[in-house]
């Protein structure tokens, strides 16, 4: 039996558990799906998938509590699959190998899941409970929230009935989150011819070891994005050895710091050791200059097969420029919450092949004015290079309401349970509220969740002991929710 299912609340990491042992990265969440309506249908609750491939599910009142207000329970069930160099872990095919460590639980070299798979694990817990007390409940468990919030974004305006929304896809216990930044994706794209090669040597310079992490959550922490890193290492390598670009691949999730980047150059043979030299030299630098955030940075040097072209010199000018000049990290901080990031960018992916560069860049903010000047300024960088540009799908920010009714249902019962009043805030990470609410516009919204730490990296982490309090707070507030009015 799997040590987690040990802990406490018994029914949140049982069924945590159970999800771990099915595959759910994004885009490949078919088989939660199917795992998430067979269990509905066996704990005998309303359960099916919207065309949006949300996983829907409906539960009638406890007995005396039909007239309260309906409240949906909110969560996503795909998570980011992201894991170690050293792991071979296949996330269509394998289970996530959970373990106990200091109090936290981890997966082994991979992302957990814990984002948002406790809160999917809460909302079963919920379902299946017989002895609860609750008013008339619905679940909407979204589809592909890391890739776009495809699932959020495409459902139904006529799914849902009910007046309370509570996301569960938090990360600080103790929070309660009333506002996100809204967010737009940038794709560029330039196609081009490749040219023969000419040179006798090639070497691939591979970066790895950086922490990244979720670039809403952590992109204030001055983390180090690989892209950005390799960069000044590839137009250093070509204006100093007369290198040549050959393909880059950076970065694989649109809203996770890239912590790794590997680019191949060709050049003249004789220079290969002046490269190498160049190489452990960059090391010791960005090292140096990171030293109290990134403890692991690490450059490689090694030769590969000569490739029989190379990216044009005019071309491959014009797209080192373009990422040495990308705007990435935090734009601006709120004014009035000098704490609080409104307004970032990361350059997350990084695909340069002999014949197609391919960048992929996320923006948030919580106003619109200003992620539009950023959208603006990114894609004006790459027109620069003569590269075409595409916004998609953007999403809005969430107004916070201070006065929410649930909010403060909720501060009451934290104070009552844990001696202390929680903390109120707004979030830089983006949360589906904001696209539930522009479907739904009269719900009451709130989100909180247990403490998880490193999400979107191989060492994600859930805090054990915040875990049971956030359980007493969920189900307390199910108990109190407030009679519908007439």
């Amino acid at each position: 039996m799997s040590e987690i299912r040990k802990l406490k609340p018994e029914g949140l990491w049982r069924n945590f558990d159970e999800l771990t042992k099915v595959p759910r990265p994004s885009g490949h969440t078919e088989k939660v799906r199917k795992f998430l309506v067979d269990f509905g249908k066996q704990i005998g609750i309303e359960a099916f998938v919207d065309t949006a491939n949300n996983v829907i599910f409906r539960k009638p009142a406890t007995p005396g509590y039909e007239n309260r207000k309906t409240v949906v329970l909110q969560a996503h069930i795909d998570m980011v699959p992201q894991k170690a160099p050293s792991s071979s872990h296949n996330f269509e095919t394998d289970p996530i190998q959970t373990r106990i460590i200091d109090g936290w639980v981890y997966g082994t070299d991979t992302t957990l899941g814990a984002d948002d798979g406790l809160g999917v694990a809460a909302i079963m817990s919920i379902m299946e409970s017989k002895d609860l007390k609750h008013g008339p409940l619905e679940a909407v468990l979204t589809n592909d929230e890391e890739t776009g919030m495809y699932g959020a974004n495409d459902l139904p305006t006529d799914v849902l009935t009910g007046d309370i929304l509570m996301n569960l896809d938090s990360e600080t216990w103790g929070k309660f989150v009333i506002g996100s930044a809204g967010g737009v994706d940038i794709d560029t794209s330039l196609e081009y011819k490749e040219v023969e090669n000419t040179y006798d040597a090639a070497v691939k310079i591979t970066l790895k070891g950086l922490r990244g992490g979720h670039s809403g959550l952590e992109i204030n922490e001055g983390r180090a994005n690989a892209n950005k890193e390799m960069a000044r290492l590839v137009r250093k390598a070509i204006s100093e050895l007369g290198a040549r670009l050959v393909s880059w691949d950076g970065g694989n999730m649109r809203n996770a710091i890239p912590f790794k980047a590997e680019v191949v150059l060709a050049l003249p043979k004789a220079n290969v050791k002046s490269l190498e030299k160049m190489v452990a030299k960059q090391q010791e630098l960005v090292a140096d200059e990171f030293k109290l955030i990134e403890k692991n940075v690490e450059f490689l040097c090694e030769s590969v097969d000569i490739p029989k072209t190379l990216v044009p010199v005019e071309i491959q000018d014009n797209l080192i420029n373009s990422i040495t000049a990308c705007h990435d990290g935090v734009l601006r901080f709120i004014p009035a919450y000098p704490d609080v990031v409104e307004t970032s960018s990361n350059l997350a992916i990084i695909n340069i092949t002999s014949n197609k560069a391919s960048f992929k860049i996320l923006v948030r903010s919580s106003r619109e004015d200003m992620k539009e000047v950023l959208v603006n300024r990114i894609i004006s960088c790459f027109d620069m290079a003569g590269m075409k540009s595409v916004a998609s799908g953007s999403y809005g920010g969430w107004d916070p309401n201070p006065n929410s009714e649930i909010l403060n249902l909720l501060k009451k019962i934290y104070k009552d349970q844990n001696g202390e009043d929680a903390i109120v805030q707004v979030d830089h990470a983006g949360l589906e509220c904001s696209i539930i609410l522009g479907k739904y516009p009269n719900m009451d919204v709130v989100s909180f969740g247990p403490t998880i730490r490193s999400p979107h990296t191989s060492t994600e982490r859930a805090e054990i002991s915040s875990c049971e309090p956030f359980w007493k707070l969920l189900v307390k507030s199910l108990e109190e929710i407030p009679v519908k009015n007439r």
